[in-house]
């Protein structure tokens, strides 16, 4: 299991983090209207156990939607017709020229936020979403932390990878994957799950930002779990990532694999759903060989669970 204190693919998740929202605006891009800010997730307080928002009858002027309204969960959906502006929290998001959208909510999300559609004649559409709070795998560690941080040889290595990741994460494309019902990118023992975290005699660690699935030997393939572009090949292993592989399905749903022993793909390669991408491993800084999947929506951290359902 990759080491929980150690940051991924965009960098380490602290508790309780609350991540700014930025102004921003919408633009088509490859058919698709995009949204060019990223944000959008709020730190949990108190969080409600209510049950999640219900879409209500579809028609042409309402704003509908499904999914999983949960911490680290999804919703699509589909705009009034007519809309010219769809926003969450105040923050826009992007839509399909058919007015299709996808919208996710951090690991931490806070328990409500709103979905509004602002139409061409001036009118405006809320809903209130309930996020469900998810009881997170919790482990009591009796010890401390290791004390210091990253050393100035370690930073000198990690900087220009970092940069490379933020440099994946910004890219735009006109990926449809976003559209499609997830599949499994390989099957295993689930040997880490999503939003799992270590408190160290009171002091919590960062939680594990993605799923990590683990079939006892390194070698073993794994596949696109939907259609997308590739955004990061790591060729040459990255300090924790080790060879990371990141795609972008398209309006701002983007997964990372970690620890890979091989890349099947370039940058900048189209990829099908099912298609061959690389083989699991244990590169980078990992115990054993697994493949670690971590999924975002913008800068929401997301679990892949909740897109593909238990693995049969």
């Amino acid at each position: 299991m990759r080491n929980r204190d150690a940051p991924d693919a965009g960098g380490s998740v602290k508790p309780g983090m609350i991540r700014p929202i930025a102004a921003a605006a919408t633009m088509l891009v490859g058919g698709m209207f995009v949204a060019l800010a990223v944000g959008a997730s709020a730190s949990d307080d108190a969080a409600s156990r209510a049950p999640p928002s219900r879409p209500g009858t579809a028609s042409p002027g309402d704003l509908v939607f499904s999914g999983e309204l949960q911490q680290g969960g999804w919703i699509r959906g589909k705009v009034p017709a007519g809309t010219t502006l769809l926003t969450l929290g105040g923050t826009p998001v992007g839509f399909a020229p058919d007015g299709a959208f996808i919208i996710a909510f951090d690991r931490d999300a806070g328990p409500r936020t709103t979905l509004t559609a602002r139409r061409a004649d001036g009118s405006v559409l809320t809903r209130e979403l309930v996020i469900a709070a998810r009881g997170w795998r919790i482990e009591q560690i009796n010890a401390a932390r290791r004390p210091g941080g990253p050393t100035e040889a370690f930073m000198a290595l990690r900087r220009p990878e970092l940069a490379r990741i933020n440099a994946a994460r910004a890219r735009i494309s006109d990926a449809a994957g976003w559209r499609q019902s997830f599949i499994w990118p390989v099957k295993g023992r689930i040997s880490g799950l999503f939003g799992s975290q270590r408190v160290y005699r009171g002091e919590p660690g960062a939680y594990h930002s993605g799923l990590d699935i683990a079939t006892g030997a390194s070698g073993t393939p794994f596949v696109a779990p939907a259609d997308g572009v590739v955004v990061l090949a790591a060729k040459e292993p990255f300090t924790l990532e080790g060879h990371l592989l990141m795609i972008d399905h398209g309006m701002g749903l983007s997964s990372a694999f970690l620890h890979c022993s091989a890349l099947m793909v370039e940058e900048g390669d189209r990829v099908k759903q099912g298609q061959l991408i690389g083989r699991i491993g244990m590169t980078g800084r990992a115990t054993g060989p697994h493949l670690h999947w971590g999924m975002k929506w913008r800068d929401a951290r997301i679990d892949p669970i909740l897109l593909t359902g238990p693995m049969k």
